[in-house]
This record gives C-alpha cells, sequence and structure tokens, in this order.
C-alpha cells in the first residue's frame, strides 16, 4: 500500500515488541506469528502495529542503544526460516529450541552453508548482489565493527589497538579478510532478516495495517555510527566523549539524567546537507510506514553535559538546527510520517517546531490525573494532532499504575471517567479510543488487563527490563479483542 498519511483519519492500533511476540524461542522473532499478530489487527479494525526499535542491542537489551542504527537484531531472525531454506537442519533447529545450541552459533552454521551454496544458485546469488549495492553505505562497515567487536572480546571500540580503532572507508577490506567468519556471518544476518522483514511487511500492506516504528534521537557511543563517522560526534582525539546526553534535573530527578550518548556535531553534519541524517531516516522508512523520533525535543535545543560529568546537574542548553534538519529531510524523502515525541518539560520553541513540519505530539493518560483541568493530557485538552496513549513503553501496564496511585488520584480517576475500580482497565482505554487524537495506541498489556509484572521497561535501570513475552494470542473471539473492536467501531476510528 502507498504510505499513509499520519492525519486525516482516526486510527487505533496496538503497541508490542517484536521480542514479545509467542514464539518456541526465548523471545519473539520475525516470523509466523508476527504475521498471525498483523491478521489480528486487522480482523479487530486496527490500522498500526507500534513496535520499538529494531537494532542489534548490547548486553542490557535496550532497543534504544544499539551497536547500529541501521542494523537490525539478528536475534529477531526465525530460524525456522532458516530451516525452511536448508541452511539449518531440523535436529539444529530442535537443539535451539531446546537451549542445546544457541541461535548465534546457528546462525553461524547456516552461514557456511548459504554461502556454500551461493555459488550453484542464481537466484540467490542475483538476490544477494541487489541487497549488498543496497545497503553498502552502512553494512560493510557494520560487519567490520562486529568482527572487531569479538575480535577483542566485546571491547569498546576506543579500547582497541590504533591499527583498528582509527576508522577509514577500506579498513572493512582488512577486517574480512582477517576475521572472516564473524564478517560473513553478520552480512549474512542482514540479508535474512531483510528478507524476513519484508514479508512481514507485505503481510500489512496486504492487510492494511500501518507498521509504526520508532528512531531513537541519539546512537550510542559504542556503535559502529560513531566509529565510523567520530567527526559527526562530540569526541576527543582518543574516542572519548568531551559531552554526552542527557537531561537537567527536574521534577522526577533532582540530579537529571546522564545518558551518556555523545551528542552531535551539528555544524559538520550541515555541511553536507544532513546526508548522514538522510540516509538514517530512508533507511528505516523502507522498513515502516511511520516513524516516532524519540527525545524530539533534542532537536531543537538539547542538554550538553561534559563528558566527565557523573549525572545531569551540570550541563548547559544548546541550540539545534532541527528546522534545517527536517526541511533537508522533507526534502529528500517528501512529505515526513513522523510522530514526535514530545513528553516531558517542552518549550513553545518545541511545539512549535513540532507544528511547523505538520508532525503530531504524543498524550499520555497515565500523566492526566492528579491535577487541575488544565492538565494537557486530560482528553478534554488533546488534539486532533496527537497520539493517545494509556501509557507507553517506559510505563507500568495500566492495572500497576492505577494500583499503585495515591487515594486522591484515584478518586481523580473514577471522577473524571464516571468509574470504578472494577472497571479497569476498560474505562482508561475507552477514553483513549474516545479521545479527539486522530490516533490512539493501546498496549498489549493493557488489552489483557495484566499487573505489574508485565511492565516491559523501568526507566533509569537496567535490570528486568526488555524481556515480558506472551505465551500465546489471545483468539479473536476472546473478550479482550470483542471489546477493543466495538470500541474502535463506537468512537470512529
Amino acid at each position: 500500500m502507498n504510505v499513509p498519511a499520519v492525519h486525516g483519519t482516526r486510527r487505533a492500533g496496538v503497541l508490542l515488541h517484536l521480542t514479545s511476540l509467542p514464539s518456541p524461542f526465548a523471545h519473539g522473532v520475525c516470523g509466523a506469528e508476527a504475521l498471525a499478530f498483523i491478521d489480528q489487527l486487522a480482523d479487530n479494525a486496527c490500522r498500526v502495529w507500534q513496535f520499538l526499535p529494531l537494532g542489534p542491542t548490547h548486553g542490557h537489551g535496550s532497543p534504544y542503544e544499539t551497536l547500529s542504527t541501521f542494523a537490525a537484531n539478528p536475534e529477531l531472525i526465525d530460524l525456522r526460516d532458516v530451516a525452511q531454506s536448508k541452511w539449518l537442519s531440523e535436529h539444529e533447529l530442535a537443539q535451539v529450541i531446546a537451549g542445546e545450541c544457541t541461535a548465534d552459533a546457528a546462525r553461524g552454521m547456516a552461514t557456511t552453508r548459504f554461502f556454500a551454496r551461493l555459488q550453484h544458485d542464481e537466484p540467490l546469488q542475483q538476490a544477494w548482489e541487489i541487497f549488498q549495492q543496497q545497503h553498502q553505505h552502512w553494512l560493510n562497515d557494520f560487519a567490520a565493527f562486529t568482527a572487531l567487536k569479538q575480535a577483542h572480546n566485546d571491547a569498546a571500540w576506543w579500547q582497541w589497538p590504533q591499527q583498528w580503532k582509527q576508522y577509514h572507508a577500506n579498513l572493512w577490506q582488512e577486517v574480512a579478510s582477517s576475521c572472516p567468519e564473524r564478517f560473513q556471518q553478520t552480512c549474512f544476518e542482514q540479508f535474512v532478516f531483510d528478507r524476513q522483514w519484508q514479508t512481514v511487511k507485505q503481510h500489512a500492506d496486504a492487510r492494511g495495517v500501518i507498521l509504526f516504528g520508532d528512531l531513537p534521537i541519539y546512537v550510542a557511543h559504542d556503535s559502529s555510527d560513531v566509529w565510523s563517522n567520530t567527526s559527526l560526534f562530540t569526541l576527543d582525539a582518543t574516542g572519548i566523549c568531551t559531552h554526552v546526553a542527557g537531561v537537567p534535573p527536574d521534577y522526577f530527578s533532582a540530579t537529571g539524567q546522564r545518558w551518556g550518548n555523545p551528542l552531535y556535531r551539528w555544524d559538520m553534519m550541515a555541511e553536507d546537507g544532513f546526508q548522514w541524517w538522510q540516509q538514517r531516516v530512508a533507511h528505516q522508512l523502507r522498513r515502516m510506514h511511520w516513524m516516532r523520533i524519540d527525545h524530539f525535543r533534542g532537536l531543537e535545543a538539547y542538554w550538553a553535559i561534559p563528558g566527565d560529568q557523573p549525572d545531569g546537574r551540570i550541563g548547559e542548553w544548546r541550540t539545534a538546527p532541527g528546522a534545517a534538519l527536517l526541511q533537508s529531510l522533507q526534502d529528500a524523502l517528501g512529505t515526513l510520517p513522523l510522530i514526535a515525541e514530545d513528553l516531558g518539560l517542552i518549550t513553545e520553541e518545541v511545539t512549535a517546531l513540532r507544528r511547523a513540519f505538520h508532525l503530531p505530539g504524543m498524550k499520555i493518560l497515565h500523566f492526566a490525573f492528579g491535577g487541575d483541568a488544565n492538565n494537557p493530557y486530560l482528553p478534554h485538552n488533546h488534539e486532533a494532532d496527537s497520539v493517545a496513549y494509556t501509557g507507553t513503553h517506559d510505563n507500568d501496564t495500566t492495572m500497576g499504575w492505577y494500583k499503585s496511585t495515591e487515594p486522591h488520584v484515584r478518586s481523580h480517576i473514577c471522577e473524571y471517567l464516571a468509574t470504578n475500580d472494577q472497571a479497569m482497565p476498560w474505562a482508561l482505554i475507552r477514553a483513549t479510543l474516545a479521545s479527539t487524537a486522530e490516533l490512539a495506541i493501546i498496549p498489549m498489556q493493557d488489552l489483557l488487563a495484566l499487573p505489574s509484572s508485565a511492565r516491559f521497561n523501568t526507566p533509569g535501570t537496567i535490570k528486568n527490563n526488555w524481556s515480558w513475552q506472551l505465551d500465546t494470542f489471545p483468539d479473536n473471539d476472546e473478550t479482550c479483542w470483542q471489546q477493543l473492536h466495538s470500541m474502535i467501531q463506537l468512537y470512529g476510528r
């Protein structure tokens, strides 16, 4: 289907990351369950599937700090499909499912068979060559980066020997010769994911479901992106960050937040018309129809923390060329199907930037209660160019949130929604769907009325996150889908 506009139509969707799909593996993958979920959405009048970034994660598992902004997480590959292609035996597949063999080792075995067959399979060879040509601006560098990290016991790139730390354009060829197995495996993994994801996207197109992805504003310090583009980031000659990203102290934290990502050298990026950003956004929009920009306010002004500071208390606000960047993206890519994550303390300048490029903002109902009638997150204050949520991946589930709120907040919730304890979370889901916001998104955990144990992420922590997974899909005739379908029709979505 053509890319649908983010404005002009009332729609509803569900938030569920790929790793939370049910599967025989330790987490969800890009396989049959993804197609089945698209069918469930379409069958129940849901037109949007929102998920988190798809990149390869570090050990903590956060999809918001990845090894590459271009690459996909190889852990999302469906090894059942790899076995069907005869690059993996059924016995080897069974070993992975039983936990007797790692998925990484299985992908390594599949790589060997893939390249052996490549020499004798002309259609496969053509597909491989097309893939390499389309992704050459990032693929070889990422494969080299991955191989070097393995060769140096996962050390950060600035801790590597100078021979490898100092990037140059042909370095990947040296790495491909010195570490051929890992280099080839990384390229193979990206090829397989791309094939599997295109199947998912084609199915979504056929069923009229919009794929709504996510783009973190910053990239990880220890990433292929920074290693291969050091001049674009706030680094010293040794690769250490001179300034890092974060936010100053606020109502939620007396010490602010130090995220640790290198900041952009916007002056350098502007010199070639933001080419790196154009490649980044265009690449992601080939995978998805719409995309949310995380921490959108950083495109107007950002908090720059000296690299040697332990938290966010010391820093300064610096202006970002957000208008010039978004204009360059619009000139290169056309109308931008982007949504702005504009949560937190947002200035008039940030709102003006968002509206200048017609980007919807976000309204979270978990933030709406306990104050007065002017709270912008209360449904009666919502605007059409918004995306309404009960909560996001960073919030507790609605049931967990409601039970943990203070009595005066629960009283406000029940009075405003004309409801009671027994009606949650559906009273809040109803309010979200009834909102004047053109798009309403409900986390899967809320449709299932799950408690705090199903929370996906707790910001500021690194343990027990990103691991919640469905055991099975609720059938289409189960109550949660029936209720959702009915409400979508009732509120004209």
